[in-house]
């Protein structure tokens, strides 16, 4: 049955990336610029919906395998807010019947599942905090939540892509190309620890941990940064320059350096392959999208995705914090990070309903919200030790 899991998963993924091809077609169609008959268009939507359909089916064969919802760990979860993202584009596809969208949200479902798929994948227990029906309840809401959410960020760039003058460098152009430099070094990441882990790298650490219990750490990259009070048991790997405190997870933080490092580079690459932006180089993919219509569909996602997120990422979240550590508020990282999501949506649709800031305006709010929830799945998770660590 994980096997089944796991060749479910692989179709999924192939069935988004074609499904990327089919929408670029669409949009590149110059016979038919009519989505409602772009047949590139429809065939796109139908795989999509076939990878989707594919990626629920690994959904629920994990479940059966695993005895429990398959959201307990950084592998299960970033798959499911993949999957739930490519299910929220297809509603919003139906309505809006808007090719550019899918061009821009499948790469991103994709990303997502490739990043997924660098972390741990076997099948295993779940640890006695996690041994509760609050866990498919809370997480599957709150991922849910933040993929709806999602899709007012892919609204936000399609709408900056098409209106920021790229003539001319300005704080726009930077911060645009800020955000694909940021795609650019999540797929470094899928790339350096491919890399590295077809080579078998491995170096073992003996370290202090933050209860002054000492433990061993291993590391899959080559440490640039070590654990507290760190010891290589490795002979013959590379040795950390420098060591991190207890309260950060110094393996975790050597990834994100790895993945920074190897982003520049690549990010480069790019540039002088292209000659210009990514973002001005992506321009002539939206040229041609009702931006009140994208305004709108980027709206109506933070709309329903922040009561949902709501629901699953504080309300049930705190009950289940009450039922598991008998408090409500513990002031852990996550939790703090889920409030400041929270506070920043709200404030979105304050602006927006209270203060007119509709289209440029929204857009970037719905990039930097999204910003957010990615510090908080990439970095909370990856650094910052907490309650939360187990993710």
């Amino acid at each position: 049955m994980a096997q089944l899991s796991s060749n479910l998963l692989y179709i999924a993924f192939f069935m988004y990336l074609i499904g990327t091809f089919l929408f670029a077609g669409a949009i590149r169609d110059k016979r038919k610029q009519d989505d409602k008959k772009n047949k590139w268009a429809q065939a796109g939507l139908v795989v999509t919906i076939i990878g989707f359909i594919t990626q629920l089916g690994y959904f629920i064969t994990r479940w059966i395998a695993a005895g429990h919802a398959p959201v307990s760990n950084l592998f299960e979860f970033t798959t499911f807010f993949g999957m739930m993202l490519v299910g929220a584009f297809i509603i919003i596809y139906f309505i809006y019947k808007t090719a550019p969208l899918g061009v821009f949200t499948l790469p991103i479902a994709l990303l997502l599942i490739a990043y997924a798929s660098m972390f741990p994948t076997e099948i295993s227990p779940l640890i006695p905090s996690l041994q509760s029906d609050w866990l498919k309840i809370h997480v599957t809401t709150a991922a849910a939540g933040q993929a709806i959410l999602a899709v007012s960020f892919v609204a936000g760039v399609l709408y900056l892509v098409k209106v920021v003058d790229h003539t001319k460098p300005s704080k726009k152009t930077f911060w645009l190309e800020a955000i694909m430099f940021v795609l650019v070094t999540t797929l470094a990441f899928i790339i350096v620890s491919t890399t590295f882990r077809s080579m078998g790298y491995e170096a073992i650490y003996k370290w202090i941990d933050k209860d002054g219990v000492e433990s061993e750490m291993v590391y899959s990259l080559p440490s640039l940064v070590g654990p507290n009070e760190g010891e290589l048991l490795t002979e013959g790997k590379f040795e950390a320059f420098v060591e991190m405190p207890a309260i950060i997870s110094a393996r975790k933080l050597n990834t994100v350096i790895w993945s920074t490092l190897v982003g520049i580079f690549l990010y480069g690459i790019i540039r002088l392959i292209l000659r210009k932006r990514i973002s001005e180089a992506l321009q002539p993919l939206v040229k041609n999208i009702n931006l009140d219509v994208v305004d709108e569909i980027g709206y109506r996602s933070v709309a329903i995705g922040f009561p949902v997120f709501t629901l699953g990422a504080l309300i049930f979240a705190m009950i289940w914090a009450q039922i598991a550590w008998t408090r409500f508020w513990g002031w852990d990282p996550k939790e703090v990070w889920a409030l400041i999501t929270w506070l920043f949506y709200a404030a979105y649709l304050h602006l927006r309903l209270s203060r007119g800031w509709h289209g440029e305006r929204s857009a970037w709010l719905a990039v930097i919200g999204f910003a957010i929830i990615m510090f908080n799945l990439i970095f909370v998770n990856l650094v910052i030790a907490g309650l939360h660590s187990y993710a």
